[in-house]
C-alpha cells in the first residue's frame, strides 16, 4: 500500500466509474484497475463492489476510505507547512484573457501580500483554449476563459467534458477605447460606419476550436474596418492607441485609473450588441488555496467597482 493508491481509491469513490476516475487521474483505465486490485490485496478487504451502475463502496470500504481521507488531509496539511524541512513557499498560478480589469485586479492582489510571505505568483495572458490546456497539462491552478454568448453551449460542454469547475464572473458588451485626442473622442454616439476610416488595434489570437481562425476573426472583427494592427501584448496596445493617430480598440470595460494613465477614453457603441462572458475555471479535484481565494475576492471587488454589480 502507498499514498498514491489511497488517492486512487478516493478518486474512484468520487467519480463512481473507473473510466471517469482514470480520466481525472490522467492515467489508463487498466493501470487504475491493476492499482486498485493491488491495494485491495494488500489491505485484505474489498473496497468496491463492481456493478453495471459503477463502483459501489462496500461497508469495509467505507471505513477504509474515511481513514484514507484523513491520512491524505494530514499529508496535505503537512505539505502546506513543510517541504524538505523548509517553510513551504506558496504558489499562485492563473491563465487569463488579455483583459485589463483582470490584470488590474491581479496587481491589487499582489500588493496585498505581506512582504514576509514566501510566494511565487504566475500570471499568463493567453487565449481560451490555451488557458484550459494550461490547467489540464501545464500545472496552472486557475484559469479565466472568455467567449461570445453564442458559443456558450460549446464551452459549457467542453468544461464538463474536461472535468472542470466553473463560475461565471461577468457578462459585458465591448467598449471602444481610443486616445482622448481621437477625432471621435467627443462624440456622444459612435457607430460602425464612424469607425470605417480609422485603424483598429486587435488581439492577434481569437480562437474557437470548432471554427477556423479565419471564420472566428471574421465574426469577432466587423468587416467594415479597412486597416488593423494586430498586437499580442496589452500594454503595447495601449501605447499604440495613445501614440498612433486614428486608432481604436474593442475592450472589456477599463478601470478609470488606467484610462488616465494612458490618456484614453472609452465609449459605448450602440451597434455592437454582442455579449461576452468571462468564466473562472479550475480542475474539479483541486482545492482552492488561501491565495486563490484572496485573488478571487479582489477580482470580484474589481468587477463590482467597474460594473456596479
Amino acid at each position: 500500500m502507498n499514498i498514491t493508491h489511497l488517492k486512487y481509491a478516493v478518486e474512484i469513490e468520487k467519480s463512481r466509474y473507473l473510466n471517469k476516475a482514470a480520466d481525472n487521474l490522467y492515467m489508463a483505465q487498466p493501470n487504475l484497475s491493476r492499482a486498485l486490485k493491488e491495494l485491495e490485496d494488500s489491505v485484505g478487504i474489498t473496497i468496491f463492489k463492481r456493478t453495471p451502475n459503477g463502483m459501489i463502496v462496500t461497508p469495509d470500504g467505507e471505513e477504509f476510505l474515511e481513514r484514507a481521507k484523513k491520512i491524505l488531509r494530514d499529508i496535505e496539511d503537512f505539505e502546506d507547512i513543510y517541504t524538505n524541512g523548509k517553510l513551504h513557499k506558496e504558489t499562485f498560478s492563473i491563465s487569463v484573457p488579455r483583459a485589463t480589469y483582470i490584470s488590474y485586479a491581479f496587481s491589487r492582489f499582489a500588493g496585498t501580500i505581506s512582504a514576509d510571505r514566501q510566494v511565487d505568483l504566475f500570471y499568463k495572458e493567453t487565449n481560451t483554449m490555451r488557458a484550459i490546456n494550461n490547467i489540464l497539462h501545464a500545472d496552472f491552478k486557475l484559469g479565466i476563459i472568455r467567449f461570445a454568448l453564442n458559443y456558450e453551449q460549446y464551452f459549457e460542454e467542453m468544461i464538463k467534458e474536461k472535468n472542470l469547475c466553473s463560475e461565471e464572473l461577468t457578462e459585458f458588451n465591448y467598449y471602444l477605447a481610443m486616445s482622448q485626442n481621437h477625432p471621435l473622442a467627443n462624440r456622444n454616439e459612435v457607430d460602425f460606419d464612424d469607425l470605417s476610416e480609422y485603424i483598429e488595434v486587435a488581439h492577434a489570437d481569437p480562437y474557437v476550436p470548432s471554427l477556423s481562425a479565419a471564420v472566428v476573426r471574421k465574426e469577432e472583427l466587423p468587416d467594415n474596418t479597412k486597416r488593423r494592427i494586430f498586437v499580442f501584448e496589452r500594454a503595447s496596445q495601449f501605447e499604440v492607441l495613445n501614440m498612433t493617430e486614428g486608432t481604436f480598440m474593442w475592450v472589456s470595460p477599463l478601470p478609470e485609473k488606467l484610462l488616465k494613465q494612458y490618456g484614453l477614453v472609452q465609449k459605448k457603441c450602440a451597434c455592437n450588441q454582442k455579449i461576452y462572458k468571462d468564466v473562472l475555471i479550475y480542475h474539479n479535484n483541486y482545492k482552492l488555496s488561501k491565495l486563490d481565494k484572496m485573488f478571487i475576492e479582489v477580482l470580484k471587488e474589481t468587477i463590482r467597482d467597474l460594473y456596479g454589480k
